[in-house]
């Protein structure tokens, strides 16, 4: 049996766990009992696949930083328009307020050494991403970096107002679109 479960479960499945675990409260909640149990196998399928749940929490961060930086190239491929750009990227992280309960609980782990160099590294992509977007709209350097600044510092409150009362985003979930476009105009004006 225990040969079995090591065959149909893969790396990407307690990843996935742990992703989701995260999700619910951090690195912390990453538990190998827990998710073991969540999986409906052994602690002997993790160790098959992963040396300690150290090794997990890695596996689990780099997926999210991977998967992210993806997203961000695919999305910005199909869209020539650097204004267009903006406005689906605004859409897409401002739309989906679900979507950044990874990030937030990996804030509040921002001390944990893995977790503080994945979100370096993710803020610094997505900052220069931003950044690119806005230069190519004729914003120099330092305008297009304090402009990028501005527009994913008004991603991560979203998130902390979400957090504090989850509530207060979801009652304006209609009215994200008229954020998205109220932001962008501000943001682009030059």
């Amino acid at each position: 049996m225990l040969e079995e479960q090591r065959n149909t479960l893969a790396p990407d499945d307690w990843t996935n766990a742990a992703l989701a675990a995260i999700a619910e409260g951090g690195t912390g909640r990453v538990a190998v009992e827990a998710l073991a149990r969540e999986l409906g196998t052994t602690k002997g399928s993790f160790y098959w696949h992963f040396k300690n749940r150290d090794a997990l929490v890695e596996a689990a961060l780099a997926r999210w930083e991977e998967t992210d930086a993806r997203e961000i190239d695919e999305r910005a491929a199909g869209i020539s328009d650097p204004r267009e750009r903006l406005r689906d990227l605004f859409a897409a992280a401002f739309g989906n307020p679900g979507a950044g309960r990874i990030e937030a609980s990996l804030l509040a782990d921002g001390r944990r050494p893995a977790v503080a160099a994945t979100l370096g590294r993710v803020t610094a992509r997505r900052l220069e991403a931003t950044a690119e977007m806005f230069s190519q709209l004729g914003f120099g350097l330092k305008a297009a970096h304090s402009r990028a600044l501005v527009a994913y510092s008004a991603y991560l409150g979203l998130f902390a107002v979400g957090q504090a009362d989850p509530n207060a985003v979801r009652e304006r979930g209609a009215a994200l679109g008229e954020f998205v476009e109220e932001l962008l105009d501000l943001l682009t004006r030059v």
